[in-house]
């Protein structure tokens, strides 16, 4: 992976206008960036992304046959007691998956799984249609060659997904919260590939989704809501008060109930103890279990003891938390950097040793690799100074050198 400038397209502003894209800058700052791309090779890509990030998919499937096994799990996990059941029967049914979103620390060897947004990823519209659009653009104009390639074929396989997943003309529901631009392009083009798969595809609201006299969702038409694609994480709708609703609504969520556990930043420290030493995973616990160590420098499992040299830099992580909110990068006992949003700090949190991004002209890059059904297919990258990516850290297009 290297990184090279590259001229703007002079008609960026308008083409974005023409699409809809209406968040190029976000607080002041470019958010779509296409001063510089990221260059990989083809071999790079699939070995050292592309498979391992399926394999990873799998893994985590694995967990979560182990944690709806285990009360235990299900506890620490932070899953309410009164969804284990949902969750479980949501995994025991074997209720599909449509898509998700790796995070990967990679500077050229061994990608490491940092989180995984598997239930509610954004950045979809982007990665998808206008990162393609830039690559057919910059070919067009001469400035990459003409067999330059990327590796994206997100809005195929969501609508082959969409087709799998679903009998023909099945009606599904859209939901995002109003007034959040990214949010919405997601769900835009998650509809969009829905219909090229042959489904029928509504919006609606988030907050205007409520509940007929029979129980069953409905939408701000009054439509009944039979399946339900949500915006919205797992962990909220259990506290939420129309999460007791969800079994008797007899509605179809999409992601499925089992997605809370992986989307959950606590299956890393059971990822770590099933495949210890795994080349693409990162040593990870749970902090109540090592706090007490790691400050003091002894004590601890034996599992714990194998991963000491490896936590001696480490980052605190909430179970739950988006965009690098409340995340601590811890070194030598001191602060090296954190989080300025605060929003999830009073949430359970793991712990895991630090993978440094690698820094190409003042920004740091972390790889998005994205999950359809349980394949990898397609690439997005952020970069930031910082070395916490958060909610402003800028989009930046790849491609694959010929």
């Amino acid at each position: 992976m290297h990184k090279i400038a590259l001229p703007e397209r002079a008609d960026l502003h308008a083409k974005a206008e023409e699409a809809g894209f209406s968040f190029l800058e976000m607080g002041g700052e470019p958010y779509w960036d296409e001063t510089s791309a990221y260059a990989f090779t083809l071999e790079e890509v699939e070995t050292r992304i592309e498979d391992p990030s399926s394999e990873l998919h799998g893994m985590c499937r694995a967990a979560v046959e182990r944690i709806v096994a285990s009360e235990e799990l299900m506890d620490r996990m932070g899953i309410p007691p009164g969804f284990r059941d949902l969750v479980a029967t949501s995994w025991q049914r074997q209720e599909g998956e449509l898509y998700g979103r790796m995070d990967l620390a990679y500077d050229g060897g061994d990608a490491k799984l940092l989180e995984y947004n598997a239930d509610t990823p954004t950045s979809l519209y982007e990665t998808a249609a206008f990162q393609w659009q830039w690559l057919e653009d910059q070919i067009a104009a001469g400035a990459l060659p003409a067999g330059a390639d990327q590796f994206n074929r997100l809005h195929e396989a969501l609508a082959e997904r969409f087709a799998a997943m679903f009998p023909p003309d099945h009606d599904i529901h859209f939901a995002a919260a109003a007034g959040h631009a990214e949010d919405y392009a997601t769900v835009e083009a998650l509809a969009w590939a829905a219909r090229e798969g042959g489904m029928g595809a509504h919006y609606t609201d988030l907050g205007q989704i409520g509940l007929s006299a029979e129980g069953q969702f409905t939408d701000a038409e009054d439509r009944v809501i039979g399946t339900l694609f949500k915006l919205y994480p797992w962990e909220d709708i259990f506290a939420d008060e129309f999460g007791a609703a969800i079994v008797p609504s007899g509605c179809r969520m999409i992601e499925p109930a089992w997605k809370a556990l992986v989307s959950n930043k606590a299956i890393l420290p059971v990822l770590w103890e099933m495949f210890e030493g795994h080349p693409n995973l990162l040593p990870a616990f749970f902090l109540d279990d090592v706090a007490g160590a790691l400050r003091d420098g002894t004590g601890g499992s034996a599992l714990l003891d194998r991963s000491r040299d490896a936590l001696r830099t480490h980052v605190v992580k909430p179970f739950f938390s988006r965009e690098g909110a409340s995340v601590d990068i811890i070194e030598g006992g001191r602060p090296l950097e954190t989080a300025h949003d605060r929003a999830y700090d009073q949430g359970a949190k793991i712990v895991q040793a630090y993978a440094p991004l690698p820094v190409f002209d003042g920004f740091r890059p972390v790889l998005g690799a994205w999950i359809v059904g349980e394949e990898c297919v397609a690439l997005g990258i952020r970069e930031d100074r910082a070395r916490i990516t958060q909610d402003l850290s800028r989009f930046k297009p790849h491609f694959i050198a010929p």
